[in-house]
């Protein structure tokens, strides 16, 4: 009796099944015939996949804001010195933003972050370098630097930090990321060996305090050996470091329109302008005033070392302050939040691109000579007289129209101790005769190849005078000729001119 129950039972789960089968047949929810389906499609073998209509991912400004800060406590990463196999590194051009600083804002009627800029390797963060770079600072005398950088002091030296100060922060990151590109091109590449040379380094700075001191420990951790009589540091006067090409109306007038387009975009930011009132009124301050200090400069700064918001300095030490009285995370986001927009808008806007072409020409003209000239010298062997590794110690406003210039817009504004590097490559050796000959009659180009990395990641096939090469050639490298010829010309093609002098001198409308 039981086993025809069950036997019943198994006859009425199948009727249902059949049932339901041939119901979504009949709806068109599964195919009938999935084979016969793929032939109808005859000969067509292209693949289609589903379109996922999803929407782009939210921006995140407190992410975002994580990954400015640059904690050096992050393990470090980066592609700097890979190369296919047999290939020769000549020399390597790198330009850093200052580390981590003390506000140069300060927030009416707030206290400034209570931060101590006197260095410790007790105090965290630390770096196994930092207890040296103290004792060798103390040592600069033996260096050589331009008179205008002797009245900078070699370390931070303030027990509370002075607006701009470098913090231990700011040097811990630069140590971490010098020892970073030391592994890479010295340790694997033998770039500079212990007796190098004077000749073989080039550094310079502009005058600030921060940029000297970033450069200083960047050297530091960088170098095999740190030797102060072998060093000579170069002030650059401007921080766009255009040496003796500054001179360039057309750039200004660009910047003006860009300043004008970005108070445009500001003031048209409904939320923003509310965030400002309720941050204006909480701190019993003026609008107008709260406006001006650009607070998102000091709450930056309490953000990446964890402290709390400020709180208006009206409320007593012994009483808290009442929930309304402190700047909170959300203002901060919604400043943060406006700051990306205004990234958006200005690559569609165009006129930052073109600021940033005549801004960055006098440096990557630089950096493109120097390359140019040592690989000529290596086809010669004649080029060890050449600065084999360069270093400019920046600011966000030097390298953000570098990266804008290079068709790197989407890179993202300049985090603290950010790091653009140039290397230049030779490839291996040619055995065939005919080549040799080639070589020797001027085609010296076609073995030697350049290579863009931001921040450890290898963005070469992203700029604009390498995107359109093919990476899967015989040849993987970008060529170092399609750089010089970017630089010389092409690159001034947006401002419709041929030369820097031209576009410089032009009438901007």
């Amino acid at each position: 009796m039981l086993a025809r129950s069950r036997f019943m039972l198994v006859l009425v789960v199948g009727a249902l099944l059949a049932v339901l089968s041939f119901t979504l047949q009949y709806l068109h929810l599964i195919p009938t015939n999935p084979v016969a389906e793929q032939r109808s499609l005859g000969k067509s073998r292209k693949r289609v996949n589903p379109v996922l209509h999803t929407d782009p991912p939210t921006p995140d400004p407190i992410r975002d804001s994580h990954k400015y800060c640059n904690y050096p406590n992050l393990t470090e990463h980066g592609w700097e010195g890979h190369s296919p196999a047999d290939y020769r590194l000549l020399s390597v051009h790198v330009m850093i933003r200052h580390g981590d600083r003390f506000p140069l804002y300060s927030i009416p009627k707030t206290k400034k972050p209570a931060i101590d800029c006197l260095l410790s390797e007790k105090r965290k963060p630390s770096h196994p370098l930092l207890a040296s770079f103290i004792s060798h600072m103390t040592l600069g005398g033996r260096g050589h630097w331009d008179t205008s950088l002797l009245s900078l002091p070699r370390l931070p030296n303030h027990s509370t930090c002075e607006m701009g100060e470098l913090t231990q922060t700011g040097v811990v990151q630069q140590l971490k990321s010098g020892d970073h590109l030391r592994q890479a091109y010295i340790k694997r590449h033998n770039l500079l060996t212990a007796d190098w040379s004077p000749r073989q380094l080039w550094v310079e700075t502009t005058g600030k305090s921060r940029t000297f001191q970033s450069g200083l420990a960047f050297l530091f951790g960088f170098l095999p050996h740190f030797d102060w009589s072998r060093l000579t540091v170069r002030q650059q006067w401007s921080t766009l470091f255009c040496g003796s090409s500054c001179d360039c109306p057309a750039r200004n007038r660009y910047l003006d329109q860009e300043q004008r387009r970005q108070y445009r975009q500001r003031t048209a930011d409904t939320e923003l302008e509310r965030t400002y009132v309720v941050m204006a009124k909480t701190l019993g301050v003026a609008t107008k005033t709260l406006r001006a200090a650009n607070p998102v400069d000091a709450l930056l700064c309490h953000f990446c070392h964890g402290l709390p918001f400020p709180c208006s300095s009206t409320q007593t030490s012994s009483k808290a302050p009442d929930e309304g009285a402190c700047l909170t995370l959300q203002h901060f986001a919604v400043i943060r939040r406006q700051q990306k927009n205004d990234e958006l808008e200005r690559r569609e806007a165009g006129i930052y691109r073109r600021y940033a072409v005549l801004a960055a020409h006098p440096y990557l003209n630089r950096t493109a000579t120097r390359m140019e000239r040592i690989a000529r010298g290596s086809q010669t062997r004649k080029g060890k007289e050449e600065a084999v590794f360069t270093l400019a110690s920046a600011h966000d406003v030097t390298m953000a129209p570098l990266l804008s210039a290079l068709g790197l817009e989407g890179a993202g504004f300049p985090k603290f101790a950010a790091r653009l590097v140039f290397e230049l490559w030779n490839s291996p050796e040619v055995k065939d005769n005919d080549k040799k000959s080639d070589r020797k009659q001027g085609n010296w180009l076609e073995n030697v190849f350049i290579r863009v990395l931001y921040n450890g990641e290898d963005l070469t096939f992203d700029t604009a005078f390498c995107r359109d090469h093919n990476r899967h050639s015989a040849q993987p490298l970008c060529p170092l000729g399609n750089f010089l010829s970017f630089v010389r010309k092409d690159m001034f093609n947006i401002v419709n001119a041929t030369s820097y002098q031209q576009a410089c001198h032009q009438t901007v409308l």
